[in-house]
């Protein structure tokens, strides 16, 4: 027998979640999974990756067109060809590990990242560091929704429009992939879909609100938004595994 879903309360808290994290992705480019992730776990892990992800479209289409002027479409192009390797690896190793025993190479991968940057090291957004970001992008999407870090690491010193657009447009098609490829190893089905409806209004919502904070983001603290938003996803992941 299958189990039952998360309850009506249940979904109604992991929408809030949403939200949240809606604002800050809509406003900085990233972030909506690393504080939604947690909590939707705690309410069902079945909520992560499938309906999460799935809820996030929304999101992601209306930042990108929002941003659609700004779009790098070079550096988008490497880190989707990187991020095709780094999904197929994922489900992999989805198919037959928990998402728990990856969560602590995760959260460490992260923060070393936010400390090498943090060190003064500057990434330029190369076809080699944007393949290298989108492969990691598209495992960590894959395996724990959270693929926002190592892209936004690469463009933190670009203006604050051209990241969110091509952050936006890069996430669009990369959770499309991440979708297919959690579905082929039976974890997004009709269950999964209509959990992911069901978050997809506090999606929309948290997007709005974010258009009134992206102009004080723009203002010149777009890398350290970066910065603090990759360590706090870091931290996040570890204290999932805590939890």
């Amino acid at each position: 027998m299958t189990p039952a879903g998360p309850e009506v309360l249940g979904l109604v808290v992991a929408g809030m979640a949403v939200f949240v994290g809606s604002v800050l992705q809509g406003a900085v480019g990233f972030g909506l999974a690393l504080v939604a992730a947690p909590v939707l776990f705690m309410i069902d892990p079945r909520l992560v990756p499938g309906p999460l992800t799935f809820a996030a479209l929304a999101l992601i289409l209306l930042t990108a067109w929002r941003d659609r002027q700004a779009v790098d479409f070079r550096g988008f192009g490497w880190g989707l060809f990187g991020r095709l390797p780094g999904t197929v690896l994922g489900a992999a190793i989805l198919a037959v590990l928990p998402p728990e025993r990856l969560a602590v190479p995760l959260g460490v991968l992260v923060l070393l990242a936010v400390g090498i940057s943090a060190s003064g090291v500057h990434l330029t957004p190369s076809p080699r560091t944007l393949f290298g970001a989108g492969f990691l992008s598209g495992f960590m999407g894959t395996t724990s929704s959270i693929g926002g870090p190592p892209l936004a690491m690469v463009y933190q010193h670009a203006p604050g429009r051209q990241m969110r657009g091509t952050l936006s447009s890069y996430f669009l098609v990369g959770s499309l992939m991440s979708l297919f490829a959690i579905g082929a190893v039976g974890r997004f089905g009709a269950a999964e879909f209509g959990w992911g409806l069901a978050l997809v209004p506090g999606a929309v919502a948290g997007f709005a609100l974010s258009n009134r904070i992206t102009p004080w983001i723009d203002r010149g603290y777009t890398r350290p938004a970066v910065l603090f938003v990759s360590a706090f996803a870091g931290i996040g992941i570890l204290l999932r595994q805590l939890w």
